[in-house]
């Protein structure tokens, strides 16, 4: 077979192809780089001016402030907006959405636990395909459908409420209402209310983690730590329980990070009481407030970054 000179004193056994979109095929069979610095350019603009472009300017914004006679922007540098985070009300905002969001992804990592450890270690065939059905489906319907529809269920009329009362359990529930700082007139204007909301929602996404580092441990260390003697809760301590931590601390950055920042739930259930999602979209919005508004929003930003960075020690990136 002869060979072929190309351009630049390459060889080839194969003649070039004629046309436009040959000789480009051609083009970037010779310079592989050049495809994938095509291929990469359209997402990385984007992420850098649109994403990364936006964040630079909230972060920008953050460090001006609003003039409290006119009203408006005063692009001066300056830190006192990040200084009426420390305020009373603004502080306890913080506050009370970290807490509300450590508390859903420790529920959700307690409920999901069982359920991935039962799909992983026990469910086959269409078990297993039933059990993904079953974790996936919510996901498929619309996300204010099924907050609407708890709003439903949580409310003072609601399904909960009937069962409650034919199961003669009224006192329980109108005593876990009468808590000071988790009740309310009903489910569905109380903490409690969007605590349970939360954990519904994000559920799958602790669930499906925690499922797959399940079953990447050897069935054979949990039979070889029976075989040395150790108890069930000597196995789960020390053989089950790290071995499935990178999917849990996984899941948990979902849970975590997608209750911080979520506004929605708490707007149509719950309390008055603002959480840093309400409160950016208020301090934005109907104050006009935008430097508050990025100060708030730099704090789950920051949070996550600290998150983010423990969970990648603890392996968690290589299970999601």
């Amino acid at each position: 077979m002869t060979a072929l000179t190309m351009s630049g004193g390459k060889t080839s056994i194969l003649p070039g192809r004629g046309g436009l979109f040959g000789r480009l095929s051609d083009a970037f069979w010779r310079h592989p780089k050049l495809l994938l610095f095509l291929m990469l350019t359209p997402p990385l603009l984007w992420l850098g001016i649109i994403y990364i472009g936006s964040l630079i300017a909230l972060l920008l914004q953050s460090f001006f402030s609003i003039d409290d006679f006119s009203g408006l922007v005063n692009t001066e540098f300056t830190l006192s907006t990040y200084a009426q985070l420390l305020n009373p009300v603004n502080f306890d905002i913080i506050i009370r959405t970290l807490v509300m969001s450590a508390l859903v992804t420790l529920a959700a990592a307690l409920i999901g636990f069982p359920i991935a450890y039962y799909a992983a270690r026990y469910a086959q065939g269409k078990w297993k395909a039933l059990f993904y059905l079953g974790v996936m489906l919510p996901l498929w319907s619309s996300y204010l459908v099924k907050i609407y529809a708890w709003k439903l269920i949580l409310a003072k009329e609601g399904i909960l409420t009937w069962i409650f009362e034919k199961l003669h359990l009224s006192w329980l529930l109108d005593a876990t209402l009468n808590l000071p700082v988790i009740g309310g007139n009903s489910l569905s204007v109380s903490y409690l209310g969007t605590f349970i909301v939360f954990v519904y929602i994000w559920l799958p996404y602790m669930i499906l983690p925690t499922q797959a580092a399940l079953e990447r441990v050897p069935g054979n260390l949990i039979e070889a730590s029976a075989d040395l003697g150790a108890t069930p809760r000597q196995t789960f301590r020390t053989v089950l329980l790290p071995l499935a931590l990178p999917g849990i601390v996984a899941g948990s950055i979902f849970t975590f990070s997608l209750t911080l920042g979520d506004y929605i739930i708490p707007q149509i259930i719950g309390s008055s009481r603002l959480f840093i999602g309400q409160a950016v979209y208020a301090q934005q919005g109907t104050a006009g407030n935008v430097p508050l508004a990025a100060a708030f929003s730099v704090v789950p930003i920051v949070i996550m970054a600290l998150y983010l960075s423990l969970a990648r020690k603890l392996g968690a990136f290589d299970a999601l």
